[in-house]
């Protein structure tokens, strides 16, 4: 049997446009995932810098938290002691002797002065460093949306890597999933959003 030579070509040239077909869809499929990826590890800079500056500024509130708490505490014993202090003059003035009653009394109701004076700086104290405690906790928010940006986000890319290296298009579909949700914890952490998928963040602890 004679094997037609312009048969044998035209197979040979269609084994040649499906090889060139396949390593064109092959180059397709790489420039795109070199462009997410590209664009993942953009996001992900940004997303780190604003996140190390709410670190710094968590520690700024937690500092400032417990110098107020420590001085809130100081006022506190200042005040017991002036308080006590003017209960035993009082209590002097009214055993004491009659010379010396007016003098002691005026001495006591100094002190009870000084009390209340602390009572009241106190309590101003008080605020201040419940409102150091509600931005912590603000900050801590944010922080714990860039943890999950990141980690999603480092698992996308993971799987952008397997997806260019075995060439299967619809591991690239299972990356944007994770890149999908990082993108989103990371835009409500850069825009102050109130995005708590907090059912996962119970889940990673």
């Amino acid at each position: 049997m004679e094997i037609d030579p312009k048969h044998a070509l035209e197979i040979k040239e269609r084994q040649e446009e499906m090889e060139l077909e396949q390593d064109r869809s092959k180059i397709r499929l790489n420039t795109i995932v070199a462009l997410t990826i590209a664009l993942v590890a953009t996001f992900m800079g940004v997303c780190k810098i604003k996140d190390q500056n709410i670190v710094i500024h968590m520690e700024k509130a937690q500092a400032s938290k417990i110098d107020t708490w420590a001085f809130y505490q100081a006022r506190n014993i200042r005040e017991d002691l002036y308080r006590s202090t003017s209960d035993q003059l009082a209590m002097q003035a009214k055993a004491g002797p009659a010379a010396l009653q007016v003098a002691t009394a005026a001495e006591a109701s100094r002190y009870a002065k000084l009390a209340d004076s602390q009572q009241k700086k106190k309590g101003a104290l008080k605020t201040e460093a419940e409102g150091y405690d509600t931005e912590y906790e603000r900050l801590h928010s944010s922080h714990r949306q860039f943890d999950l940006e990141e980690g999603a986000l480092a698992i996308a890319v993971s799987l952008f890597a397997i997806t260019s290296l075995t060439q299967k298009k619809w591991m690239y579909g299972v990356g944007l999933v994770p890149a999908i949700l990082g993108i989103a914890m990371g835009l409500a952490g850069l825009l102050g959003l109130g995005l708590k998928p907090e059912a996962l963040m119970r889940l990673l602890g």
